[in-house]
Order: C-alpha cells, then sequence, then structure tokens
C-alpha cells in the first residue's frame, strides 16, 4: 500500500456496525455497501447521527465493523491487525476532522510535522515537505504561529496540510467544515477539491452542507445506517 501517487480504490461490502446491546442499542450502519474510484473525490451527505462519521472510522481503520467487508485496493482492511491498522494511518490513509485536532503548544510547522516525525523522517527532509505542503494549503507565512493565533480557516488548513504531508492515497474528511462559517467553508472545500485533483488522492467527505455538495464527483446519501448512490 505504498504511495504511488494514485488513488486508493474503495470497496465496502455489507458492512454493520452497532454500538451497545438489547434495546438501547444504536445500528450505526445496516449493510453498506459501495465503492469510490481511485482518485474520484466522494460526499457523504446525511444529519446529524446518520452514521457519516462511523462510515469513515471504519473505511479508515479508527473502527471496526461488526460484519461486511472493506477493501483498500487488494488489502483487506477488515481484517488487518491492530499494527496493520496504525501503519494503514500513518501511511496512505489520511484523516481531517471537524474540531482540527491540533496540539494547542505546537506551532503550525511543528502540527503539521508530527507524522513525519512519528515515521523517523530525516529533520532536513521532513522541514521541506512541511514548508512546501504549508504553501500548498497558503499558509507559508504561519508557520510559527499557534493554534490560537489563526482562524478557524486556517486552523483547519494546518490540520489539512498534517494530512496531506504523508503523501496520502486516501484522504478522509469528517465534517472539515462545521465550524467555519459558511464563505470560509467553501473556501477550505474547494481547496480539498483541488488538492485532490492535484495529488490524485481519492477522498471521500462528509457534509451536511447543501452548497458543498456541487464540489465533489458523485454525493452518497446516507440515512438510518443505509448508504444510497445518487450519482
Amino acid at each position: 500500500m505504498s504511495g504511488d501517487g494514485t488513488g486508493m480504490r474503495v470497496a465496502v461490502e455489507g458492512v454493520h456496525r452497532t454500538y451497545g446491546a438489547g434495546p438501547t442499542a444504536v445500528r450505526a450502519l445496516r449493510g453498506v455497501g459501495f465503492t469510490v474510484r481511485p482518485g474520484e473525490l466522494v460526499a457523504v451527505r446525511g444529519r446529524s447521527g446518520s452514521g457519516k462519521t462511523t462510515l469513515l472510522n471504519v473505511v479508515g481503520g479508527l473502527d471496526r465493523c461488526d460484519a461486511g467487508t472493506v477493501r483498500l485496493d487488494d488489502e483487506v482492511v477488515t481484517a488487518m491487525s491492530d499494527d496493520d491498522l496504525l501503519a494503514l494511518r500513518r501511511g496512505p490513509v489520511a484523516h481531517v476532522f471537524q474540531s482540527f485536532g491540533l496540539v494547542p503548544v505546537l506551532t503550525a510547522r511543528e502540527n503539521v510535522g508530527v507524522p513525519l516525525r512519528l515515521r523517523g523522517t530525516e529533520p532536513q527532509e521532513r522541514e521541506r515537505r512541511v514548508g512546501a505542503v504549508l504553501d500548498r494549503v497558503g499558509l507559508g507565512g504561519h508557520g510559527e504561529h499557534r493554534p490560537d493565533e489563526l482562524s478557524g480557516g486556517q486552523q483547519q488548513r494546518v490540520a489539512l496540510a498534517r494530512a496531506l504531508v504523508s503523501r496520502p492515497r486516501l484522504l478522509l474528511a469528517d465534517e472539515p467544515t462545521g465550524q467555519l462559517d459558511s464563505e470560509t467553508g467553501r473556501e477550505v472545500m474547494s481547496l480539498i477539491a483541488r488538492l485532490a485533483v492535484e495529488e490524485s488522492m481519492t477522498t471521500v467527505v462528509t457534509t451536511h452542507d447543501p452548497a458543498l455538495l456541487g464540489l465533489a464527483d458523485r454525493v452518497l446519501t446516507i440515512a438510518d445506517g443505509v448508504v444510497t448512490d445518487e450519482g
């Protein structure tokens, strides 16, 4: 699964995920199935609680399903060990979250460099790649700022840069504009769409904002744990 400059193919087949048991059990995913072509940008829309986050977490190896199969290219994610899932998340698969997830005491440059530190990348190469990706997201002059010195939109751009610095082949973005105003949200979503094309990444983005759906190649709708493909 090493990066080769092309996006990954995603295949989800019959995936179920239930939290809890008995009458209070929550059936987050109910036999979900769909595919995403390499390099495609797919938006997943649905109300809060519809299963969007659970779906991305299962695809990206942050959560395990109860039944079904998730394949990324020829690798079966749902059969991977914990160590293999960790390697997946540190390599070809990257996540962006609504809450940004930045470390408050670190600068933007240091936050972006965290994945490369975890992989043992040489300092000179790490600094080069961090600087380049900050430039790509329009924050070349903000590398020494800490999160509380940046706007919400800038913080999400730092989070996006952190995801991109490992050169992923699959980007999973969970409500990346959820904490932003509408104008800033459109700017961030447009940036994700542009970078997905430039980096040849497969990209799956969850959103509840209809204005952002037009940037996707295809839209999936999830309701009550079931996914439908709108083409």
